[in-house]
């Protein structure tokens, strides 16, 4: 194997040579395409294939890069990748100038040429570019991996994206649908009367979510300082000074594992309304996720892990402890004690966090958690979530042990995250001193407790729904996807050396 790896490195050295004594030479012949600043073409691949009847017969100019050449003497066909598709170059030695003809004849498989010619099929029917004039735009000096063609090295494809995106245009798919899907939670959020903001990425203190923050250091304020784990207390300060409906797209930096569904730096929306509670928020995920299946994928139906699913509209709605007497069988309702909920826990396999009080929530919550997601395949929304796990969220007028939260998933997978927002700064100053008692007995991933949202709350905040939706992992169901690195141009890696 050894011998085999050291044979390819040759063959890649021997090749890279080669292609920059090519680009000397042109070099030499006052030929230097990096030299060129521009090159005006007016047609894509894509649009020559869709109008070709109307084309046919017409001058074009087209750009892009080189995926292949087949040379026969004085004819040359080569397929030519740009922004929209690929399409075949058709160069016959006595349709061009002769020296140019020769010099592109050298030109190799990655670079990057101008083309003016005409739109015309072959004698095979394909439909092509045939050549007057090919411009070498830029020298590819180095040639493109074997390994990526099949997708077979999906770590370097991560890590060289640029090549990814080069060989492989189906990836390109993906990014399209993300942006796409982008531009419709904007498009659906503005219409309903939402402001677009931005709030810091660095602050003093972590809060927002329950998370590990990442540390960097403020060198003139010789001060540590944290990036965000969420936007929610910058938000929510906006709804207290009036901001009626805000929301923002942007990136979160939690200091935690990958795995498929997690990198550490990923995109969210979070978004706030005064004067409507989670109901409402749960009318908003469904909207856009429904209708960005609708507009983007045609339908509602789409396959994501396996799974069949269907996004019409009309989820259901199910209480944690209906879902938990669904699936493991233990009527929290009924259950008025905090060391019999546990039992009962314990009971069906499910054990509390080392660190998490042995209370009635936290039972509830372990159970949901370890036994139940599992089976939530169509969307559905989880509601009633118990106040030890939601210290931002408003309590249930029926049972002070529940908030008014819901959680929605599909196919397993969390897709959204909603509260009826805590509004009291008595009860809320409360449950981050609860969350400052954790975090002193070595849990940091608490709330640390803010004054300066406590001050905030306290000149008075409107009931509130807010509501935070994770971009990419949207975009890992529209477009079938089963990691999330798939989904993110540049995904966090593990340098190689």
């Amino acid at each position: 194997m050894a011998n085999e790896k050291n044979h390819g490195e040759q063959d890649l050295g021997e090749q890279a040579r080669v292609r920059r004594e090519k680009l000397a030479a042109l070099q030499a012949e006052g030929r230097d395409p990096f030299q060129i600043t521009r090159f005006d073409w007016d047609i894509t691949s894509e649009q020559i294939k869709a109008r070709f009847d109307e084309l046919e017969g017409t001058p074009v100019r087209i750009a892009g890069r080189l995926m292949s050449k087949r040379g026969m003497g004085k004819v040359s066909f080569c397929d030519l990748r740009d922004r929209d598709g690929q399409i075949q170059l058709y160069a016959r030695q006595d349709e061009m100038d002769e020296a140019d003809y020769k010099r592109f004849k050298k030109y190799d498989i990655g670079d990057i040429v101008g083309v003016r010619g005409e739109v015309f099929r072959t004698q095979r029917g394909e439909m092509s570019v045939r050549a007057k004039e090919i411009t070498l735009l830029a020298k590819s000096l180095l040639p493109l991996p074997e390994k990526f063609h099949g997708l077979q090295d999906r770590e370097l494809r991560y890590r060289q994206r640029y090549v990814d995106l080069m060989v492989n245009p189906e990836v390109k798919r993906n990014f399209v649908i993300r942006s796409r899907f982008l531009r419709f939670v904007r498009a659906y959020l503005d219409n309903l009367g939402y402001l677009e903001v931005e709030t810091p990425v660095l602050n003093t203190l972590s809060g927002g979510a329950a998370a590990r923050p990442f540390v960097t250091h403020h060198n003139t304020l010789d001060l540590d300082m944290y990036l965000r784990i969420a936007t929610e207390l910058p938000l929510k300060r906006l709804i207290v000074g009036g901001l009626d409906r805000v929301y923002e797209i942007g990136r979160i930096f939690r200091n935690e594992g990958m795995d498929p569904k997690h990198n550490p730096e990923f995109t969210s929306v979070e978004l706030y309304q005064a004067y409507t509670d989670f109901h409402g928020m749960m009318d908003i995920t469904e909207g856009i996720l429904s209708g960005a299946a609708k507009e983007i994928l045609g339908g509602y139906e789409l396959d994501w892990q396996g799974e069949r699913l269907d996004l019409s509209p009309g989820w259901p709605r199910v209480t944690m402890a209906d879902a938990v007497k669904q699936y493991v069988g233990i009527d929290f309702g009924a259950i008025r004690d905090d060391a019999e909920a546990v039992a009962a826990a314990n009971a069906h396999g499910v054990e509390l966090a080392d660190s998490a009080e042995k209370t009635w929530g936290n039972a509830l919550y372990a159970c949901f958690d370890q036994k139940v997601e599992e089976h939530l395949i169509q969307p559905t929304f989880i509601t009633m979530y118990p106040v030890e796990v939601s210290p931002l969220t408003k309590r249930s007028p029926e049972d002070p042990r529940l908030t008014e939260r819901f959680e929605c998933f599909i196919c397993r997978s969390e897709m959204g995250n909603a509260y009826s927002e805590l509004n009291d700064p008595i009860d809320q100053r409360e449950r981050f001193r609860k969350q400052a008692e954790l975090r002193e007995r070595g849990d940091d991933e608490t709330e640390m407790l803010d004054e300066d949202f406590l001050t905030a709350l306290e000149y008075g905040m409107p009931p509130t729904g807010g509501l935070g939706i994770g971009i990419d992992r949207c975009v890992m169901m529209l477009t079938n996807s089963d990691s999330i690195r798939d989904v993110i141009l540049f995904p966090t890696m593990k340098p190689l050396d």
